[in-house]
């Protein structure tokens, strides 16, 4: 796979799953419940506003580097790993669900830094660095949450 493919295939995913995130906070922001609606609705807005921000971000680095950043639901969710929202009812299990998903997005940018950094893309891979810096402190905040 060429350099400017494999970049454009790595940053295509991580703008699909952020996408799918930021639905999927939207979800559990609107529905959470119980004695930790105010941190948790708290939280799952500064979580899909911080999304937002990577979304454009990893897509204007695609555009910047004559990429196709990916722009339809259709497909985020043929493309993306991470998953819907599926009902989750107890805040408990939406913190949970989230915690997963950071656990597959860190793994995921660890490669593609270390990827990235091997096809030459300092720019991209910093950027990203950033990016696994910040799914990083969430995903600790969220098992703190869940007392792990």
């Amino acid at each position: 796979m060429l350099t400017q493919e494999k970049t454009a295939t790595i940053l295509n995913r991580h703008v699909a799953n952020w996408n799918v995130l930021f639905v999927k906070l939207h979800n559990y922001h609107w529905y959470v419940k119980g004695v930790n609606f105010f941190k948790l609705h708290e939280k799952f807005e500064e979580l899909y506003n911080e999304a937002a921000e990577h979304i454009d971000e990893i897509a204007e680095r695609l555009l910047t580097l004559n990429g196709e950043p990916v722009a339809t639901m259709k497909e985020y969710l043929e493309i993306a790993t991470i998953k819907e929202a599926s009902g989750e009812k107890k805040s408990e299990d939406m913190v949970r669900a989230l915690s997963q998903d950071f656990d597959t997005l860190s793994a995921e940018l660890n490669q593609d830094i270390e990827d990235l950094e091997e096809l030459g893309d300092e720019g991209t891979a910093d950027m990203l660095i950033a990016v696994r810096q910040s799914v990083e402190k969430h995903n600790w905040m969220l098992r703190s949450f869940l007392g792990e």
